[in-house]
């Protein structure tokens, strides 16, 4: 799918520019698997009032790999994109595999925001889209964090029930639950991926460190503490927290739809899961999950409980989500450049990115608009919503990027073998150790 707009009105002057073409004027081509058209078309037309004579021209990727298949060929000839998007997650589309078809836009960001702009953005995006060499591929658009469960509200109040705060109450609240034959945690642990997430909650409640630091291998793998998240992770199954049959379940679309159809009560998403808390996103939602009457319910984010006992509770991990890089092959690298920077480093682009609820911007100063937001149930939803941001803010922990690929596949095939009780948490723990000292 193509989005194109052409704005029409006036407009001030670039940030900064590449080395080919006009700043204020050009056709411009953008790739990428994210954001969705229409989110795009919202960008775009904000950029053209202020922007009228460069023409955006979208492609998008619905499928990841579907984007990185694309731009393999785009980037070694000369009919690839002018903008492209840059994973901060994915290694087959990262700065490490794209940093070298992208032009330098720190002085695009510098003249943007000031000598002293590194104090203006999240770190993590300037860390995870700058190459080794010091060159800044990429302008983070925001970030995504995990480690917060999602609780249908609604259901909660009419079984007057209380969301779960340690292991005892989340058992008592999915007895409860399944007493008036509603599921309890939608999951979808045969995908392995979304496993780390729970594994990196479950840990953290027993040691907020010990998780990032096994990544760095700082800590090994088969120490006792990630034994202990195991262990427990296998009890959310064993004591019926887990809807029964997970393990033969994808977490997209199966557990996404048990929780979006109502037919569970919680899930394990981060925040990218916000976009459903909105009128149109919850009815579009709803829609996709194939529930004919697509009434919007209240959910809200909730603290993952304290399952170890230990006080930890409350804590994120995030990643930077995407980063928009300028190709060097552009002959339209100025206008490429002013569009970049707008949308990274501007008030006004970085508030669409906020209200979208998609990601966090990366800029500090912008938030969502709440008055431009229809929530489903703003009263309820967005102190909780402002508590979140707040939470991801306040993180420093990396979710996904410090693990390499040997290691996140282990972590995601012990889980598996835990739960269908092929291994023990132990021998688990142990072949992740070994995947690790063989990378």
């Amino acid at each position: 799918m193509t989005t194109s707009l052409t704005g029409c009105l006036g407009g001030g002057g670039a940030a900064n520019a590449g080395s080919e073409g006009s700043a204020t004027e050009g056709t411009i081509t953008w790739w990428g698997w994210t954001p969705t058209p229409e989110l795009a078309e919202q960008y775009i037309s904000a950029f053209n009032e202020e922007y009228p004579d460069i023409t955006v021209h979208y492609r998008y990727f619905g499928v990841s790999d579907d984007y990185v298949n694309a731009m393999r060929p785009a980037l070694a000839g000369s009919e690839g994109p002018d903008v492209f998007g840059i994973s901060g997650g994915k290694p087959t589309s990262n700065i490490d595999t794209y940093g070298h078809a992208a032009v330098d836009l720190e002085p695009a960001i510098e003249e943007a925001l000031g000598a002293d702009w590194q104090d203006e953005v999240s770190q993590s995006g300037i860390d995870t889209f700058t190459t080794e060499d010091g060159k800044v591929g990429g302008l983070s658009l925001g970030d995504v964090a995990a480690g917060n469960l999602w609780i249908n509200q609604d259901i909660f109040d009419e079984y007057d029930l209380e969301p779960p705060t340690d292991l005892a109450s989340w058992k008592q609240v999915c007895e409860e639950l399944r007493s008036h034959d509603v599921g309890c945690l939608a999951a979808g642990a045969g995908q392995g991926i979304f496993n780390l997430d729970v594994l990196h909650s479950i840990s953290d409640t027993i040691d907020p460190e010990f998780f990032n630091d096994a990544a760095r291998q700082d800590e090994s793998w088969d120490d006792p503490r990630f034994v202990q998240a195991l262990e427990i992770f296998q009890q959310l199954q064993d004591d019926g927290i887990m809807d029964p049959g997970a393990l033969g379940l994808q977490q997209y679309p199966d557990a996404n739809n048990m929780f979006l159809s109502q037919e569970s009560a919680m899930i394990q998403m981060g925040t990218w899961y916000r976009q459903y808390t909105t009128q149109t996103g919850a009815r579009a939602g709803i829609e996709g999950a194939g529930v004919g009457d697509s009434e919007p319910f209240t959910m809200i984010p909730i603290p993952y409980p304290d399952v170890a006992g230990q006080g930890n509770t409350g804590l994120l991990y995030k990643d930077p989500d995407v980063a928009l890089g300028v190709s060097t092959s552009s002959d339209v690298q100025a206008a490429a450049t002013t569009f970049v920077t707008w949308l990274a480093t501007s008030n006004t682009g970085q508030t669409l990115i906020a209200n979208s609820l998609d990601q966090n911007p990366a800029l500090a100063e912008a938030t969502p608009d709440w008055d431009a937001i229809d929530l489903v149930d703003p009263q309820v939803q967005q102190p909780a919503l402002e508590a979140l941001l707040e939470m991801t803010r306040a993180s420093d922990q990396p979710r996904n990027a410090l693990l390499n690929a040997d290691v996140a596949t282990a972590i995601q095939d012990a889980s598996i073998a835990v739960l269908d009780g092929t291994m023990t948490p132990e021998d688990a723990a142990a072949s992740v150790q070994a995947a690790a000292e063989g990378s």
